[in-house]
């Protein structure tokens, strides 16, 4: 793990490297043509192509792919030294040096960003469940609790500030985050993952406490268009549930 993160790091060299190794490789091979089988000098790009995909950088995998392809037909095909393919064999393999490098990198590339979802879903539970502790905790006044949670909901939905008000209510045509996830104006629905949040009106979060209307979040992104995942917005309506508890207290 830590050795693709540098590669990842110095991207330039690694592709730089990726598109060089197989050049090496099918050099250091080429003498050895009368001894090793071409099953064999194969096998040994298609380590090369794999081992660069899977850093996960598509210039890499590709890179490496285009030069194994290129250097197996230089130095490892009749005529040698030249880049014709007579057999129709060779040009089979320098496809699928081409195909393996491609389809590595992609899987990588698709592993990697499920686990990055993955892991900013664990992210998304321990947030609501550290906030849920800290506000459950009986130091804690409503302001600085609905502080708390404004600092989570601003993080887990892009958001460049969020406001909470107490005892208001909230008016029909206004942008509303409904407890379900979905965002509406006027009753109808807000492509969100499209159109994103607005960034010219605020998008109003409604807390209930026992049925009633306890207050509201005030969620503004002016400054740029964030596009919440239904998930992450979600998340947003359980972190302000969080404040029900300690307006409860407040009306005790």
């Amino acid at each position: 793990m830590r050795a693709r993160q540098l590669l990842r790091e110095y991207r330039v060299a690694t592709v730089v490297a990726a598109a060089a190794s197989p050049l090496v490789v099918a050099a250091v091979l080429a003498p050895l043509r009368e001894t090793v089988t071409p099953a064999t000098d194969v096998l040994v790009l298609v380590a090369v192509v794999v081992t660069f995909s899977a850093t996960g950088l598509r210039e890499a995998g590709l890179a490496a792919a285009v030069s194994a392809a290129v250097w197996f037909d230089f130095f490892l095909t009749e005529p040698y030294g030249s880049l014709a393919i007579n057999d129709p064999n060779d040009v089979e393999v320098a496809v699928l040096l081409l195909l393996i490098g491609g389809i590595v990198t992609e899987t990588v590339l698709w592993g990697q960003r499920n686990e990055a979802a993955l892991s900013k879903e664990v992210g998304y539970v321990d947030g609501v469940l550290a906030t849920a502790e800290s506000v459950a905790g009986d130091q804690r006044t409503p302001e600085e609790c609905a502080h708390l949670i404004c600092l989570r909901i601003s993080e887990v939905l892009d958001l460049d500030s969020c406001r909470f008000e107490a005892g208001v209510t909230v008016e029909h045509f206004a942008y509303i985050l409904n407890h379900d996830g979905s965002v509406t104006k006027g009753g109808r629905k807000v492509d969100v993952d499209r159109d994103g949040f607005p960034v010219d009106s605020v998008v109003v979060l409604p807390v209930r406490t026992g049925g009633e209307l306890g207050g509201r979040f005030l969620l503004t992104a002016a400054s740029h268009v964030a596009r919440p995942s239904e998930r992450q917005r979600r998340v947003a309506v359980l972190l302000a549930d969080q404040i029900a508890g300690s307006l409860n207290g407040t009306e005790r």
